[in-house]
């Protein structure tokens, strides 16, 4: 049992739990989810935002600070979220700690939080090959 009284589990269950509440959506659709009105999080490090570029339309939270930015009852939320019926779609670098971010969201009540299938490496590699 771990500290909480709770069953141990390791971080592949963690993942599979996070991701079975999620409805997580495709680098092509993404756009789409932005211009229906959906915030796009990009949670990546400073350091893989300067290698690999920005996430166009995509507001910029450290992980560290997601949740107090993003929790509408928070008095240090950001002005973009104005409610728990916002559709709020979190972008990692490969769409592993998205998914355990978008479910930690989810329990702060953020019942439409996503993450994005692949993260932004993927739809780095869908951009790139639609510019072909």
């Amino acid at each position: 049992m771990n500290d909480l009284g709770g069953e141990r589990h390791s971080i592949d269950e963690l993942l599979a739990a996070a991701r079975a509440r999620l409805d997580r959506i495709k680098p092509e659709t993404l756009e789409r989810e932005r211009t229906a009105g959906a915030l796009v999080v990009d949670i990546r490090p400073g350091v893989q935002r300067a290698r690999d570029g920005e996430l166009r339309g995509a507001i910029v939270i450290d992980r560290n600070v997601l949740e107090w930015r993003l929790d509408p009852n928070c008095e240090h939320h950001i002005s973009e979220v104005v409610g728990h019926d916002m559709r709020i779609v979190i972008v990692c670098n490969e769409g592993y700690s998205s998914s355990l971010a978008a479910a930690q969201l989810m329990d702060l009540g953020l019942h439409r939080a996503t993450d994005l299938i692949g993260g932004f490496q993927a739809w780095l590699r869908l951009t790139v090959s639609e510019k072909r």
